[in-house]
C-alpha cells in the first residue's frame, strides 16, 4: 500500500508522454491514488489522454473535456466530479499557455495586449477558477498544486510573458491557500521544477541553453527528470505534507539558490 492509498483526485494536463503532469499521475497511481483525468474538448485529445492514462495503468479511465478558459466547462467538470463522487481529496493544476512567437528573446515589451491576457488567463486565472469550482467537492484538508518555474522571480530570456503568468500564479496561490485553507482546511502549494524536455519548452526561445546550465551552475550537477516532480506532486498532495501550504517548492537540483 501507498502513501496516497484510499485517495481520489483530479489531474489536469496530461497531454503528452513528457507533460510533467503525466509524471505526476504515474506517481500518484504508484502510490495507490485514483487519477480522474480532463482533456481539451475533441476526440483526438481524449484519444491522447485516455491513451497515456491506460499505458499507466488506468483500466477504463474516467475523462472529462475542459477548457479553462470556459466557466461552463470547469462547472461542468467538477458538477459531475460531485454527482459520481460526491467528494474528492486533491486537484493538480498543470494548465500553462503563451503564443510561442511571443517566446524569443527580445519580445516581451512588445507583447500585444491579446497575447498578454490570454497567457495570464489560462495560466493563473484558470488555476483560481478550478479552487473555487473544485471547493465544494473537496475533502476538509484536501490538497491542490500547481505547476510554477524560475522565471517566475528571475529574468529568463525568452520566457517573457509567461515569467509573468507564473508570477501571477504564485501570488494567486497564497491568496488561495489563505481563503481555501480558512474555508476548509485545504492546502494549495506550487512545484518550481527545473527545465525538462518537454513538448511545451521546446516553444520557449533558449530552452537548450538552460538545460545546458544546470548541470554546470547547480549544486546537484544535473538536469531533474519528471518523475522527481512527480514524487514531489505525491508527496505534497498527501498526508505527509499537511502542515504545508501557500508555499512554492523547488524541484530543480537546487539551482535557484545559486547567485551565479
Amino acid at each position: 500500500m501507498g502513501f496516497m492509498t484510499g485517495k481520489r483526485g483530479l489531474v489536469t494536463g496530461v497531454l503528452h508522454e513528457t507533460s510533467i503532469a503525466t509524471a505526476i499521475a504515474q506517481s500518484l497511481l504508484r502510490e495507490g491514488a485514483q487519477c480522474l483525468f480532463t482533456h481539451l474538448p475533441g476526440e483526438k485529445m481524449e484519444r491522447r489522454t485516455r491513451k497515456l492514462a491506460e499505458t499507466a495503468g488506468v483500466t477504463n479511465p474516467w475523462l472529462q473535456p475542459m477548457d479553462v478558459a470556459s466557466d461552463g466547462d470547469i462547472s461542468a467538470c467538477f458538477e459531475r466530479v460531485g454527482k459520481e463522487f460526491g467528494q474528492i481529496d486533491f486537484v493538480v493544476h498543470c494548465i500553462a499557455f503563451a503564443d510561442k512567437d511571443w517566446l524569443k528573446i527580445g519580445k516581451f515589451a512588445s507583447t500585444p495586449r491579446a497575447v498578454f491576457a490570454n497567457a495570464l488567463d489560462v495560466s493563473a486565472f484558470s488555476y483560481m477558477a478550478l479552487g473555487n469550482a473544485a471547493l465544494p467537492v473537496l475533502k476538509d484538508g484536501g490538497s491542490m498544486i500547481g505547476l510554477s518555474y524560475y522565471g517566475a522571480e528571475k529574468a529568463v530570456p525568452g520566457y517573457n510573458v509567461m515569467g509573468v503568468a507564473k508570477a501571477a500564479l504564485e501570488a494567486a496561490n497564497r491568496y488561495l491557500a489563505m481563503e481555501l485553507g480558512r474555508a476548509k482546511n485545504v492546502r494549495c502549494n506550487l512545484i518550481s521544477a527545473g527545465p525538462i524536455k518537454t513538448l511545451s519548452a521546446g516553444a520557449v526561445g533558449g530552452f537548450d541553453q538552460i538545460l545546458d546550465r544546470i548541470p554546470q551552475v547547480a549544486p546537484l550537477p544535473r538536469n531533474i527528470t519528471s518523475s522527481e516532480v512527480g514524487d514531489a506532486a505525491a508527496f505534497l498532495l498527501s498526508d505527509l505534507s499537511r502542515g504545508t501550504t501557500g508555499q512554492v517548492l523547488y524541484v530543480d537540483s537546487g539551482y535557484s539558490i545559486m547567485g551565479l
